[in-house]
């Protein structure tokens, strides 16, 4: 079985306007296509179930568009205690407030009013003290770690340099008759592959239930599979705990160097579209042509579209499975989150001929307490380096040093775990049922003989440690 997700262009009119539909938000019309669709018996599979599918990317946006006005209001003055309506009227006006009008009714994203204060600064002002920060990685700013990469990348002559060991325990907790008594659950949790040079020397400790089937070192998004029966009253969880060895990247790029990648067969397919989340459409076509303007060299074309990236604002995302086409839909919410700016800036360089491909995982640190995050981020093809990585999201760090400057357009710190070389590629074993997350592989699926589990029916947790490094003797 295919990986499911959302709906990807067709040739059949029947899907593409029930797309459309949805991403308008006229919810009753695309019911009442797809119902008359699906009861047509000569339908094609695929379309059936891609239709099948657009019901349920109806009921997993209203999940994610839960509030009405009046309690996004309220949400927003828990740090605006004496918001004005003008003031809510003019946010909400520009877009800063994400709302969707799902048949004439207007709702509004979970995270809107968090996301607000990260949007407008002039909101972020009118919070009544006190006022937390915002919560940042450690080196999503200049930090020592990044000069002492520069510096021994540059000293060993080397590109992977400052390993780190970590063990992590990752689990996911199905909630307590979420599933039948009896009834297998079966569970995919995130598990590291093996890439040189990035991260080694993984062993697998110990998993709950024991005997963890551990997909091969060329599934692109890795895992380590379990099941277990459910018990009645009873949380089904489920964890796998394992060993690695992390390096940092740094490639010491010099753009008088770099040269027209040449496309052989094996770099195409990273200069293709790749429906639905990697389209050339006129909008990024037109956007392209205003940031490269007349630049033909591949690092400057590079430098150029990851800046402009880059200055899309971050905020807290929606489900990447509601989403038709997310490097379109980051292009023009006025923000987005790693995934969504990944997505955008791969498309981009793709257009321009230089390949670019996806990695994602998990990011930590050994000196914020507590600090953890899922983290998405990509590689791209410069010749005559060969694949180097881009954190577009982490972007340019403030140093007139270009080395530092550009350190994530060639580089990556030591603290992240790599789980995924691509996006929704197919897990080993298969899952049966759509999954939660049609894109990436961070939190882990789950399901049963009777359906996908879905994000509303389990929980997560990511832990790690910091190890001693092994001896090399």
């Amino acid at each position: 079985m295919p990986v499911l997700t959302t709906a990807t262009p067709t040739t059949d009119p029947l899907l593409d306007r029930v797309i459309a539909q949805v991403d308008q938000g006229r919810f009753a019309d695309a019911r009442q296509a797809i119902a008359e669709a699906l009861r047509q018996p000569a339908l094609d599979p695929a379309v059936r179930q891609a239709l099948v599918f657009e019901q349920e990317r109806m009921r997993r946006i209203r999940l994610d568009f839960g509030l009405d006005e009046a309690q996004v209001r309220e949400r927003i003055r828990t740090q605006v205690p004496d918001l004005s309506d003008d003031e809510f009227r003019r946010w909400d006006a520009a877009g800063l407030i994400e709302r969707m009008t799902i048949d004439g009714e207007k709702r509004y994203f979970n995270r809107s009013a968090s996301n607000l204060f990260r949007l407008s600064p002039e909101a972020a002002a009118r919070r009544a003290p006190p006022v937390k920060p915002f919560a940042e990685g450690p080196f999503e700013s200049l930090h020592p770690h990044h000069r002492e990469i520069v510096a021994a990348s540059r000293a060993q002559h080397a590109t992977s340099v400052a390993p780190r060991r970590l063990q992590v325990t990752q689990s996911l907790v199905v909630e307590a008759d979420a599933v039948p008594a009896g009834e297998t659950v079966r569970a995919w949790i995130p598990y590291p592959r093996a890439i040189a040079g990035q991260q080694e020397d993984i062993v697998l400790v110990a998993s709950q239930p024991t005997g963890a089937r551990l997909a091969p070192e060329t599934a692109l998004q890795r895992t380590a599979y379990l099941e277990k029966p459910a018990r009645a009253g009873e949380p089904t969880a489920f964890s796998v705990t394992y060993e690695m060895t992390v390096y940092a990247r740094h490639f010491d790029i010099d753009p008088e160097k770099v040269v027209p990648a040449i496309i052989t067969p094996e770099l195409a397919p990273f200069v293709a579209e790749r429906a639905p989340h990697v389209v050339y459409t006129d909008a990024l076509r037109r956007f392209n042509a205003q940031v490269v303007g007349g630049e033909t060299h591949p690092y400057r074309i590079a430098q150029k579209l990851f800046a402009a990236v880059d200055r899309i604002p971050w905020a807290g995302a929606r489900e990447y499975s509601t989403l038709s086409n997310i490097s379109d839909y980051a292009l023009h919410a006025g923000h987005a989150d790693c995934g969504q700016q990944t997505l955008l800036l791969m498309t981009l360089l793709r257009m321009n001929g230089i390949p670019a491909r996806w990695q994602s995982g998990w990011v930590y640190s050994d000196e914020a307490v507590g600090y953890d995050n899922m983290h998405d981020w990509g590689w791209l093809y410069l010749a005559p380096y060969g694949w180097v990585p881009m954190d577009v999201t982490t972007g340019q760090l403030a140093s007139d040093d270009p080395a530092l400057k550009w350190f994530y357009l060639g580089g990556l710190d030591a603290y992240r775990i790599a789980f995924n070389d691509d996006y929704s590629r197919e897990f080993v074993p298969a899952k049966q049922h759509v999954r939660s997350e049609t894109v990436d592989l961070q939190r882990g699926e789950a399901e049963w003989s009777g359906g996908n589990l879905y994000f509303d029916q389990w929980d997560y947790s990511f832990d790690w440690k910091m190890l001693p490094m092994k001896s090399s003797d």
